[in-house]
């Protein structure tokens, strides 16, 4: 049942040099360090500040993992080092260390973003409903919660650790089953490899770590080649659509992606983007004024920003819970067989070179290390449940409108979309947390209905964007842990104490720009662009799927209908077509993201096809290397970007392309 297809970058070179394949890997207890926890508090605070100047400006927030990497080693080596100087003894700093201080430096800024600092929770304060209208059809008076610190660490303290304990299980599926390559977390991890070997700076340099962008802080503006078109103007800017459509911006991120993540995945992308943003939108934009007025903004859910989201959420649907019920199927026979059953599961599989030795003891070792200090499951499902029902207590005392049992539908459903938004950022790194918690939003809403419905629907938001933002984070630094030796259960403990950093870290930087700037002030700064608009969600979904634009539920339903088919038709038919068969879920990320990342991932893999052509081997042995590299220096450049940002020191000049006419 299933199908693989070989990875187009998975790991083929050994990630631990000859002297230190042997080294001895420190208990589990010994990896979480006080200087440790102490670098995690202070790259924490540092990180969460970056996210909510950038949440509250721009509204996107890029991965941090691999400059959190980079600064921990930083912090922790120059200690080391001073310490020697003085003469003063220091514990030797190991990969594991480097790991566990990235894990936790992760775990407390993610909830700068899935905290809704800049959306869900923001969209509840009295500005935003006053820059809607008290005459808005709607919006009304009683629907407003200020920002507090006591409720919002509060709120935090009680929805962020659930994510964490809804997948920890499923962990080996994720990472060894189906080898998934979560980009960002093996970038981070051969970083950290690279920096704890003798011959660490020639692999570093081997690595390229560049960024060849220049460092801007316009919001809406374009400029140099971030928006390259190049497949033409028309391409670039379709007549019926009013964003920017196709494109190269040169991000190595996403350049690096498509070298690392199987030639299927991008190919996939690419031709989700195609069908979206080629074909789908600009039909669909030709029908405004027939299927939906043709006088709405770019983010509003009646017009065809309601079919992006909806159809790009069917899509992820229909193949997240395809896998996970063919999951549970596979798990329920092994346990009835009670014998070891071999299943075509897997994304992608290992090399079976006879040549490849020393990369097959390297593998055995990282799947001992990965399962030797198992989690229970026991403890997983006791944690989720208890604290479910704690949740479940105290969030009707911080929100009157979300009932007990609203709350606690959440956490029933929760884990399965959980498992969707970890399955799907595992193939494109893309983490669609903020979709899921929409479903979550337009859902709750439209049961509470007009009388505390925006409220109830905002709150729900955030419980089902802090689950399956959580859960996707600890897979990727599950795969972080697995490819630097780390002790999964270092790892989980980790976020744990990175978790209880952010549920306090988060709202007290939050708190400074409260106080501090004119939050959310259409002419000031921080405009918090994602307040109003998820505030228009919630009073949208008040009025129920009626009030989506004409004939969106009917495309939802064939979109899901297909993602089921397509996913059927992978696995019955043989390795041999089966391999060609796009993945639904990956095609899925540009119908709402956007096509221009497609482009990116393209030509990463179209860069290792030649490559492989030209030489195989070479290909094999640096290819996941050089795309660490490109992804790794993308990530360090946002440390210093976000500075130039927060000052607002704009680049000198602003090029952009035009037709010569």
């Amino acid at each position: 049942m299933g199908t693989e297809v070989t990875s187009a970058a998975e790991i083929s070179k050994p990630l631990l040099s000859a002297e230190n394949a042997e080294e001895k890997i420190p208990p589990w207890k010994e990896q979480i360090t006080v200087r440790g926890l102490l670098v995690s508090a202070l790259l924490g605070s540092l990180f969460c500040i970056i996210t909510h100047k950038l949440n509250l400006t721009v509204g996107v927030i890029p991965s941090l993992n691999v400059a959190a990497g980079l600064l921990g080693f930083f912090f922790v080596k120059s200690w080391t080092e001073l310490a020697s100087r003085i003469g003063l003894w220091s514990k030797p700093f190991t990969r594991q260390e480097n790991t566990v201080i990235q894990t936790c430096v992760v775990a407390c800024y993610g909830l700068a973003f899935s905290g809704g600092f800049g959306s869900y929770m923001l969209s509840m304060d009295q500005r935003t409903y006053e820059l809607i209208g008290a005459d808005y059809p709607g919006n009304r008076a009683e629907d407003v919660k200020n920002p507090s610190l006591g409720w919002m660490i509060g709120f935090m303290f009680v929805v962020s650790f659930l994510g964490l304990f809804s997948l920890v299980t499923l962990r080996k599926v994720m990472v060894i089953d189906y080898k998934l390559t979560y980009p960002s977390g093996t970038a981070t991890a051969l970083l950290i490899n690279s920096f704890h070997t003798s011959t660490g700076a020639e692999l570093a340099d081997s690595e390229i770590f560049w960024k060849c962008k220049t460092a801007k802080t316009y919001i809406g503006d374009s400029c140099g080649f971030d928006n390259f078109p190049s497949l033409g103007l028309v391409a670039f800017k379709n007549t019926y659509l009013p964003v920017r459509m196709f494109y190269f911006d040169f991000s190595p991120t996403y350049v690096g992606c498509g070298l690392i993540c199987p030639h299927i995945v991008n190919c996939s992308v690419l031709l989700g983007a195609i069908v979206s943003w080629g074909f789908l939108w600009p039909f669909i934009s030709t029908k405004a004024g027939n299927w939906y007025p043709d006088n709405l903004g770019s983010s509003d859910f009646k017009g065809l920003y309601g079919y992006k989201v909806f159809i790009a959420i069917s899509l992820i649907l229909g193949d997240g819970l395809y896998n996970l019920i063919k999951i549970v199927i596979i798990t329920v026979k092994e346990i009835v067989n009670a014998r070891s059953k071999q299943t075509s599961l897997p994304l992608v599989v290992s090399p079976q070179d006879d040549a490849s030795s020393h990369l097959l003891t390297e593998e055995k070792l990282r799947e001992e290390t990965f399962l030797k200090d198992s989690i229970p499951s026991w403890f997983a499902a006791s944690g989720y449940i208890g604290l479910a029902a704690i949740s479940t207590a105290v969030i009707p005392n911080i929100f009157p409108q979300m009932r007990w049992y609203l709350v606690l539908a959440c956490y029933i459903v929760a884990p399965a979309l959980a498992f969707c938004n970890s399955y799907g950022t595992g193939l494109t790194d893309w983490s669609l947390a903020s979709t899921y918690g929409k479903i979550g939003l337009f859902i709750f809403a439209s049961l509470i209905g007009s009388k505390g419905g925006v409220i109830a629907g905002l709150a729900a938001c955030g419980v089902m964007m802090s689950i399956v933002s959580t859960a996707a984070d600890l897979m990727q630094d599950f795969k972080t842990g697995y490819l630097t030796l780390s002790s999964p259960k270092s790892m989980f403990v980790s976020q744990l104490i990175g978790t209880a950093l952010g549920c306090v870290i988060a709202p007290l930087t939050f708190w400074l720009y409260w106080t501090a700037f004119d939050i959310g002030s259409p002419d000031g700064v921080y405009k918090a662009p994602y307040a109003v608009i998820y505030r228009e969600m919630a009073i949208l979904g008040v009025e129920g799927f009626s009030a989506l634009p004409e004939h969106c539920l009917e495309l939802c339903c064939g979109f899901f209908v297909a993602a089921l088919a397509i996913n059927l038709l992978r696995d019955v038919t043989p390795t041999t077509v089966s391999k060609y068969i796009p993945i639904p879920m990956a095609m899925a990320v540009p119908f709402y993201i956007g096509a221009y990342f497609a482009i990116d991932m393209f030509v990463g893999t179209v860069i290792l096809f030649v490559w492989e052509r030209l030489n195989k081997k070479e290909a094999d042995d640096y290819a996941g290397a050089v795309a660490s590299g490109l992804i790794c220096g993308d990530g360090i450049w946002t440390v210093p970007s976000a500075i130039l940002s927060i000052f607002r020191i704009d680049p000198p000049i602003c090029m952009n392309f035009a037709p010569s006419s």
